[in-house]
């Protein structure tokens, strides 16, 4: 894994903050295929969260970076399938670029015990 001069997760007072996880593989090289790469971000995510004994079922507020503002259908539909009523907020934004040639990367903020 690259070493990063932040911390790819930190908690503090019950949260967790994860520092955008990326739609690359182990290797950091680009997913490709648009779900595929969604489904890439988000597994990287929960390492992250791994990493500080939180899961994705924490999270209440991701934000999603992507290449491709039409990637959002996709995301909906990972979305609906992956988090349950009432789900994480969530801000969508487009960008020119991401690192590794990644399209997607999703950052969150993750409670202990939310209701």
């Amino acid at each position: 894994m690259t070493a990063h001069p932040y911390s790819p997760a930190y908690q503090a007072g019950g949260f967790g903050f994860v520092s955008g996880a990326l739609s690359v593989d182990e290797n950091y090289i680009p997913v490709s295929g648009r779900a595929e790469a969604i489904e890439a971000a988000a597994t990287r995510l929960a390492e992250r969260l791994a990493t500080i004994g939180m899961s994705m079922q924490d999270i209440v507020k991701t934000t999603y970076f992507v290449t491709d503002l039409t990637l959002r259908e996709e995301a909906n539909s990972h979305y609906e399938q992956f988090f349950s009523v009432p789900r994480p907020a969530r801000t969508f934004v487009e960008v020119s670029a991401l690192p590794y040639g990644a399209t997607v990367e999703i950052e969150a903020i993750a409670h202990r015990g939310q209701e």
